[in-house]
This record gives structure tokens, sequence and C-alpha cells, in this order.
């Protein structure tokens, strides 16, 4: 038995300096687990959901690890006791080279593996890695002490034990900084609204909705910047903490009009939001099954997505999606000024004789009395609704219909949002690649529909985030897709049985479903099917909690 605690012996020093090093790799081990935490905005559940939803495939991984590396130190240290007995103690140190050489490749497949959303170095996830990091020394410290003094065969290769600790240290890391996070969140919003109240002018906008929010968003601002100088949150910045980003780094003194995105997947989440930035004027998009999960019915999503109109105060102003009965219901219960807008029946705002083609969509805008012939380069009858939307708050922001109508023939199609890309040999991409609602893969579908003499491919891992619903929303999408599509490809095992039966049931035939557990292996089954003129559908993109 080797006496950890003697500090003569340099096997104290070698034993702090392996544990140093072993934290280091296991916090490069970690990057998943982070990773993961971080893609659930530092929510525990989400964190074990995935570990859940994935049968916990990277445990497995890791265990694998384990076992390939304590097998080749246990082998070492067996040889060395029997054939260099006099210096087994100091040979034994060469064990670790197995787990040093299995951790390797194990983080180099796991860094080199496609990730659609990578780990985003903030200063959060930093302060979550220095947590980690002296949990990890401790605990490996800790377990060669226990090694050498209980179990003398293993002795220091004890540390290729502390990858399964992983699991667990990584949500206790999140879970001991917490109290910290919090504090240091509430200075940044505190910053942010002190900032926000030297615009005394300030147009400030809440968007929210199930879907539909950046497109809105994106719309909007082109829209209203032919008048305004305007600010919107980036990307899908819908946070608290994503408001106070783009507050305290992007507002800047000649904006006249702030639009923030606000999204929510638990119930007092948009109000939260409200609370930052006291907006003025809201848009309601729309009320659906996103995020059941979370929300556990749809009742508690409208109530979360009424939680914007009913902040607004009576003399503020929103604009609700008439088509949506949800939101239609939430417009009858609010006390502030409303206008209402429809593609299927006469409203405050409203579209008629819409067509989409290959090359965009045109229909009639009716407002204030007026009916205006409007061209738009985007695809289908969902994206004329989110360009109804802005009409009406341009309206009261006091744009001219010229204004307005130039606004629209501006916007672009917001990216991997049914972004139509001409390819090589007269090949059509519809990328829909951003996420996927039961609503949004029917437009989709029917964009799909419009183009008559083109094959079409389409590859899905279907829907997520719906709950107990799933199974059922990926079995109907399935028989919708049937009607549509000459190949299709099934990314991933989630949704794999719901979509296949779905298909198979609706007479599709079955030699053309391909099924793959990712986007590289679509992409080849995607070469042998191609061929000129054909069309292929990117229906969503799992994020990195499903895969």
């Amino acid at each position: 038995m080797i006496d950890i605690f003697d500090f003569s012996n340099w096997h104290f020093y070698i034993a702090i300096m392996l544990s140093f090093l072993n934290a280091v790799l296991l916090c490069l081990e970690g990057y998943k687990f982070m990773q993961i935490i971080q893609l659930s905005g530092y929510h525990i559940r989400g964190y074990f959901d995935w570990l859940r939803n994935t049968r916990a495939k990277y445990f497995v991984r890791i265990l694998m690890l384990v076992l390939l590396s304590c097998a080749g130190i246990i082998v070492t240290n067996v040889i060395f006791d029997a054939f260099a007995e006099p210096y087994s103690n100091y040979l034994s140190y060469l064990g670790l080279i197995f787990y040093l050489l299995f951790s390797i490749i194990f983080i180099k497949v796991m860094y080199d593996s496609p990730k659609k959303t990578p780990l985003k170095m903030t200063s959060r996830m930093a302060r979550s890695m220095i947590v980690l990091f002296i949990l990890c020394f401790i605990f490996s410290f800790g377990l060669i002490l226990l090694s050498s003094m209980f179990i003398d065969i293993f002795r220091f290769g004890a540390i290729a034990l502390t990858p399964l600790l992983l699991p667990i240290l990584v949500p206790l890391a999140h879970i001991l900084l917490k109290p910290i996070e919090k504090l240091i969140n509430l200075s940044y919003v505190k910053k942010a609204k002190k900032k926000l109240k030297t615009f005394q002018n300030l147009i400030k906008i809440g968007i929210t909705g199930s879907y539909g929010k950046t497109s809105v968003k994106n719309d909007l601002t082109t829209i209203l910047s032919e008048k305004y100088s305007v600010c919107a949150t980036p990307l899908n910045y819908n946070t608290p903490m994503g408001l106070t980003k783009t507050i305290l780094e992007n507002l800047v003194s000649v904006n006249q009009v702030f639009i923030a995105e606000m999204g929510a997947r638990q119930s007092g989440d948009i109000l939260e939001l409200c609370k930052i930035v006291e907006p003025n004027y809201g848009i309601v998009t729309s009320v659906g099954e996103q995020h059941m999960a979370t929300f556990g019915s749809l009742e508690n999503v409208k109530r979360t997505k009424a939680e914007l109109p009913n902040f607004l105060k009576e003399n503020d102003f929103c604009v609700f999606n008439k088509d949506n009965k949800q939101v239609f219901e939430i417009s009858e219960q609010v006390k502030c000024e409303k206008k209402l807008i429809s593609t299927n029946s006469v409203a405050d705002v409203y579209a008629k004789d819409i067509k989409t083609t290959e090359n965009g969509t045109t229909f009639t805008l009716c407002m204030s009395d007026k009916e205006y012939q409007v061209e738009t380069k985007l695809l289908g009858m969902h994206n004329v609704t989110n360009l109804l939307l802005c009409v009406p708050l341009a309206q009261k922001l006091e744009l001219t219909d010229e204004e307005i109508l130039r606004g629209i023939e501006k916007v672009q199609p917001t990216k991997h949002r049914l972004e139509l890309i001409h390819a090589q040999n007269d090949v059509l991409i519809l990328d829909d690649t951003y996420n996927a609602s039961i609503e949004g893969s029917q437009c989709a579908l029917e964009v799909l529909s419009m183009f008559k003499k083109r094959r079409k491919i389409v590859i899905t891992p279907g829907l997520v985030e719906l709950g107990d619903m799933e199974r059922l929303a990926n079995y109907e999408f399935a028989e919708r897709m049937a009607k549509v599509a000459d190949y299709v490809i099934i990314v991933n095992q989630t949704n794999l049985l719901a979509i296949k039966q779905g298909l198979i049931d609706s007479g599709f035939d079955e030699n053309k479903i391909f099924a793959v557990d990712n986007v590289s292996e679509a992409q080849k089954i995607l070469e042998t099917l191609l061929k000129k003129s054909d069309i292929i559908l990117w229906e969503n993109d799992l994020p990195d909690n499903y895969t």
C-alpha cells in the first residue's frame, strides 16, 4: 500500500498532478453533457429528459471507455507485479497510457460528430466548467486515495473510473452555481431595464407564438425599416438572457424601435420577458402543440401566450391571428386596442386570391378599405399570414401604404424556414430545417405539392417536443407525406416507427422508405436517388439533445 499523504513520498505529488490532468480530461469528455445542459436552458429536467430519450447512449459509451481503460491498467499492474516487483509501484503508471489513449479517441469522436448547435463558451458556461474542474479534481484525488489504501492492484488507475461520474458531476456543477447565476442574471436584467429607461420615446414591440415568431420578427423589421431605425433580437434570442444581451450590446441611441421575440417553454416565461422589455405593442402569431412536453396541455400554452397581450395597457396595441382558434379566443379577452388579420375571412387586414408558385406568392392585400396586388419571394400560405401580422402594426406606427408595400416587397425568406435553394442539375431544395411544428410541416408539404412536374424527396426526423401526442402527430404527418412524396428518408430512431407505419398504412411503397441514423447517411442515400429536376424537402433537423 502506498501512503499518499506521506509528503516526502513523490507519489503524493504525482497523485496531485494526475488529479489535475484528469480533471482537464474529464472537462473535455463532458462536452456533450455540458452542451445538453446549455441547450436545455440550464434546466435540469431537460438534461435528464435527454438521458432518457437517448437511452443513456452516451453513458454507455463512457462505460466502454472505462471498461477498456481499466482492463488495460489491471493487466499492466499484474504483469509488473509478477516480473518487475521492486519497481512495480513506479511502472504501474504506464497503465494509464491505456486510459489516455481511449480518452483521446472518445474525445475526438465526440468533437468530430456533427452538431446543429455547438456548445457556446459563454461566461456562465465558463463558470460551470471551473466548478466542474474542481469537482473532477476532488473526486479524482479521492479515488486515487481509496484505491491506494484498499485496492492495491488498481493503484493510480482508479482515475479511469471517474468518467462514470460525469453524468452526475455536470448537473451538480450547474446546481451548485444556480444561486450565483441567479444573482448575476438579475444584475444584467437590472442593467438592461435601466438602459431601456434612457430611451424615453422608444417603440417597444413583443412578438410571441408557438411558431412563426422569428419569421414575423424578420418581416416586421424589414417593413418598419422603411420609416424607422430598428433594433431586433437576433436569430432566436428569445429568452431573458437573450433579450438582455441584445439590449446591452445591440441597442444604440439612434434606434427608434426595439422588437423582442418572446419564447416560452413553461407558464410565466412570457410574463418574465414582458417585465424586462415593458412593450407598448404586441403580436400573437399562433398557439399550437409545440413544447407540449414542458407545457403539458394546449390550455397552458394558450395561457402563456396570452401573457403578452394581458401585460399591455388599455392604450397599447396588439395584433392577433384570427385564423388560429386559440389566438382569436385570446383576442376576445384583452383590454388593449387590437386588430385581427386573416387569410380566409374578412378581418381588419386580410388577404385573398392567394397563389403560390415556384417563384414566390401573389395575393390581394386588403387594408383600410383599399386593395393592393402584392408579390413576395416567400412561399406558402403561412408566410402570407406572417406578412399580414406586420401590416396593422405598421399602420399604427404611421407608415404609409406605399412604405408598407415597399417593405413587403423587400422581405427575404428567413434562413432554414422553407427557404428555396436552386442547386445543380435544376434540383430545388426546400430548406425547412430550423424547426418544425405540426402546422409548419403541413405548410411545407402544401408548398412541396405545388411542384407538380418534379419528383419529390422528403428528408425528415419527424416532429419532436410534443409530449404524449408525439407518436400520433408523426403518424398523421406521415399520412400527409404519403400523398405528396415520391421518396422518404427518415433520420434518427426517435420517430422512425410512427412515420414508417403512417406511410405504409397510407399505401406508400415500402421500398421507397429509407431509415438512417444521421444526416450524413441521409446524404449518401440522397446521392443514389437524386435525378435532374428533383425537389428535396428537408423538414426539421433534430436538436442535439435528440442525438
